[in-house]
């Protein structure tokens, strides 16, 4: 039993270290089309920022975007996108005929470089367009093209910046997209999809939400002998489910608020302190269960610092200060995404979770998987608040091998 817990614990330890370098916190990892739909022509523009470029086709930019650092490049990253893309309605092809292009900069995110384009053979828009978007997806799997349209005054939208019709993935390159038809309803179920992935790819959100709910099927009790607390099995499947609720509604409501609050350019942090509090929130939780901080009140902590999670998840929408006549909407199924997936994690986790608590080395699950998310989100806190790269995952993956190999 000694050595299967300690193959539990140094794996759970390897994982969260070697995850982070494919897997991200609140990092949008997002490249976008947009498409303008007119009686007669369809328009519209690719747009990535320079990590996406240095990625697909090895550039060199610096985040923060000028013409003068694009042009150089311009071809080669018109013939990527080219051949990366398709455009096709009933059997036929149209060409993509590059405009000039634009930077759109911004503060506290990488600046995003606009590629303008013109559809050519388009005499009489069509019902529907095929769409082929394969832009990053070999490098990067976790990726993903978001497509908005932003005017198709036939399907009844105007302005619309915020509201995805499709979202593509590495899986997922060709898709149909309907012209004729309110793509509402649609543009709500990928946002809600939108939400689920970036919970999945949120491996700091995860940590934190599993730090909170590892103590869920346990109760503290006093030792009258000792004096020191123990942890105690609940007897009820329904007094630990009823404590999960109560935690995650906090959480819910909190990073709620601050997530309609950020993505509506109401409230706005620099993602560099966001990421930063968002790590140091999985030690406190992990602190919480090694010595009791907030005595009965564990809500606090899942109130107080799921405000700053909402701030990480804003980034996913507001990262460009998207806006539009569907803001509202687009809130909306992103937040009940968010959930979906939040749902998913603790269902996951939780009976599973119960099914062991009355066995002897479930509290110390507790204590070492607590020192492990405390040394985990203090890593992050320095990678983060400091903008540095700590190279512990490859002494992980030896100290493994050396114990046991």
């Amino acid at each position: 039993m000694k050595s299967t817990l300690q193959h539990f614990l140094l794996g759970l330890c390897l994982v969260c270290f070697l995850l982070p370098s494919s897997l991200h916190a609140h990092a949008p990892d997002q490249s976008y089309l947009y498409l303008r739909i007119y009686k007669e022509a369809i328009g519209g523009r690719f747009e990535m920022t320079a990590k996406d470029m240095n990625t697909a086709m090895g550039l060199n930019l610096d985040k923060k975007l000028s013409m003068e650092s694009i042009r150089p490049h311009l071809k080669t990253i018109q013939n990527y996108l080219i051949s990366r893309s398709s455009f096709e309605a009933d059997g036929k092809t149209f060409s993509v005929r590059f405009t000039e292009p634009t930077i759109l900069n911004l503060e506290e995110t990488d600046d995003f470089a606009r590629f303008h384009f013109d559809l050519d053979g388009v005499e009489v828009v069509p019902d529907g367009l095929d769409i082929g978007y394969n832009v990053v997806f070999d490098k990067n799997p976790i990726h993903r093209g978001l497509l908005i349209v932003e005017y198709n005054w036939k399907a009844g939208i105007v302005d619309n910046e915020a509201l995805m019709s499709n979202i593509y993935g590495p899986d997922d390159t060709q898709q149909h997209l309907s012209l004729k038809d309110a793509s509402i309803l649609k543009g709500f179920i990928a946002l809600v999809k939108l939400g689920v992935w970036h919970i999945w790819i949120g491996l700091d959100h995860i940590l934190f939400i599993i730090a909170l709910i590892l103590p869920a099927v346990v109760r503290r009790k006093k030792n009258t002998l000792t004096g020191a607390n123990e942890w105690v099995p609940v007897d009820s499947f329904k007094a630990a489910f009823w404590y999960i609720i109560k935690i995650i509604t906090f959480f819910t409501i909190a990073h709620s608020i601050t997530l309609a609050l950020a993505s509506l350019n109401i409230i706005n942090l620099p993602s560099r302190i966001v990421e930063s509090i968002i790590a140091l929130s999985i030690a406190l939780a992990a602190l919480h269960n090694i010595t009791e901080i907030f005595k009965s009140k564990e809500w606090i902590i899942a109130f107080g610092f799921g405000l700053f999670h909402g701030f990480g998840f804003a980034s996913v929408l507001g990262e460009k200060g998207l806006s539009g006549d569907y803001m509202v909407l687009s809130l909306l199924g992103f937040n009940v995404g968010v959930e979906l997936g939040q749902v998913l994690i603790i269902c996951m986790v939780f009976p599973f979770l119960f099914l062991i608590r009355k066995q002897n080395f479930y509290s110390s699950i507790i204590k070492y998987g607590s020192v492990i998310l405390i040394f985990i989100s203090i890593y992050w806190f320095i990678e983060r608040g400091f903008e540095v790269d700590l190279p512990l995952g490859a002494y992980f993956w030896k100290a493994y091998n050396a114990v046991f190999g």
